[in-house]
């Protein structure tokens, strides 16, 4: 029998209790709203558990580890490899063992009511919830429902893939030992970062891609990737489609590739692509189709208000992955806020229609200044368009590039290789994106993602002085060739 519905009405009911659900629950209780959570799973979502934190944490000791066996002096200290167990501990720590207390004691103290259950849509403002312990609950929303409910991983047509057991991300990041032989499927930024991670555990990593590695970053920052990724011992296998993969009595894994060739591996890991997860939410029945494939997809304003909503006021909001943007945390979070600012700014009757740019209700920054990082070693971070984007928007742009050749690498460690570009709008001569691949580049890319939103001209940016010796004085090399 089913229990009857517990009715509760709220300001906002956020689905997704991940780091931007949170973010924009926080931001209407901060606004004078009352919110609600609702989460299946762990609170804090992706990032806190098999995403952002356990890869990071996967990923720093091998680079530590290698950051002092580059450097003369520490590198004859320098006796043992990773401990890999002791590496598996620290995820662990950082996971918090896959416990969400510290989360959901947050959530309380900042006046935010959590509900553990699947959620849907079932009218406007109306959201059913199967509560995880058996109850059920009926969700009305004064003035908005968020969707924040993230990404889930797309799977490739391979012959036999659905015939076995293989790891995604979440298996990949959350493992309890490290396999002799990995076979990596996908050369994005998390089959990079991973079959690094996996290749300085101990494991022999195999990375087979269709196309390129890293393919939407500059090719001359890819290639120093995949020079590091080499010098770990990891074959790439690029350009090389996989036609079949089928499990032996032993356990272990055949892939057959297009190239003719085969691989035999003891764990795969599938990493190709991510799309939004509306599946299941209840879109349908407020006047939302799938497409051809099954697939659901939301456009969105700069305020993350849904495009198409019914009802004569605006009340259905996506943020994050689920928006289908920037599959970022970081940026997620700044929907976020926006988002919850807006949503709060448009009960109080401050904010009609779409917000300006650039205001605290605007997403502006999807649009100019999206920053990424890929935390392999050596680094790729990345900011705002490339030169072919910018073009393709129609702007009269060029780059400057050159190889990072300061004091500052010199010191950082011996024989250090890195790249850096940057891309100029001619006509008002500012910035409109930035790379830089490099050991330790990452901590580069904050000071281009401010130069890109403040659309600094490159005359003021050159005042800008890089202190010495730092790796940032490539800043200074740069504009000099630009020729200031």
């Amino acid at each position: 029998m089913t229990p009857e519905a517990v009715e509760r009405e709220f300001d906002v009911v956020v689905i997704g209790a991940g780091a931007v659900g949170e973010n924009v629950a926080d931001r209407v209780v901060q606004g004078g709203l009352t919110a609600v959570l609702v989460e299946a799973e762990l609170v804090g979502g992706e990032c806190s558990y098999w995403a952002c934190m356990p890869s990071k944490a996967l990923l720093r000791p091998g680079t530590a580890l290698h950051g002092a066996q580059t450097t003369p002096g520490a590198k004859e200290a320098v006796t043992r490899t990773l401990d890999a167990a002791a590496v598996l501990q620290r995820r662990d720590y950082f996971t918090s063992n896959w416990q969400d207390d510290s989360q959901v004691s947050w959530v309380e103290d900042t006046g935010i009511e959590l509900v553990r259950g699947h959620a849907w849509l079932t009218a406007p403002k109306t959201v059913e919830v199967a509560g995880l312990d058996g109850s059920s609950h009926q969700l009305h929303a004064r003035h908005a429902v968020v969707l924040a409910t993230g990404s889930m991983p797309t799977m490739p047509q391979i012959e036999g893939l659905e015939d076995v057991q293989v790891w995604g991300t979440r298996e990949a990041t959350s493992a309890k030992e490290v396999p002799e032989r990995l076979a990596v499927l996908g050369g994005g930024v998390a089959g990079t970062e991973l079959a690094q991670a996996f290749a300085r555990l101990g494991s022999a990593v195999t990375l087979v891609a269709r196309s390129g590695l890293l393919g939407k970053f500059p090719e001359e920052a890819a290639r120093l990737v995949a020079a590091g990724l080499r010098a770990d011992g990891v074959e790439l296998r690029l350009n090389t489609a996989t036609e079949r993969i089928s499990g032996n009595d032993d356990g272990t894994f055949s892939l057959a590739l297009g190239d003719g060739t085969s691989i035999t591996a003891d764990k795969v890991l599938v990493s190709t692509g991510r799309r939004p997860a509306l599946e299941g939410l209840g879109l349908e029945s407020v006047g939302f189709e799938a497409d051809e494939q099954g697939h659901l997809a939301l456009a969105t304003d700069t305020s993350g208000l849904v495009q198409g909503t019914p009802g004569d006021e605006p009340w259905l909001y996506a943020v994050g992955d689920a928006a289908g943007k920037n599959l970022f945390t970081h940026q997620g979070k700044y929907e976020a806020r926006a988002t919850g600012d807006a949503i709060a700014a448009r009960a109080k009757g401050e904010l009609a229609g779409t917000p300006d740019n650039w205001s605290r209700y605007a997403q502006t920054a999807n649009q100019h200044a999206v920053p990424s990082v890929v935390f392999t070693d050596p680094e790729l971070a990345s900011v705002g368009r490339t030169l072919e984007k910018a073009r393709k928007d129609g702007y009269n742009a060029s780059t400057v590039e050159l190889p990072i050749q300061v004091a500052g690498s010199s010191l950082h460690s011996e024989n250090y290789e890195g790249w850096a570009q940057l891309v100029v709008d001619e006509d008002r001569t500012v910035l409109l994106g930035a790379t830089f691949a490099g050991p330790g580049v990452a901590e580069l890319l904050h000071a281009a993602t401010i130069a890109l939103v403040g659309e600094v001209p490159l005359d003021r940016l050159w005042h800008a002085v890089p202190s010495y010796p730092t790796i940032s004085e490539v800043w200074l090399r740069l504009l000099e060739k630009y020729g200031l």
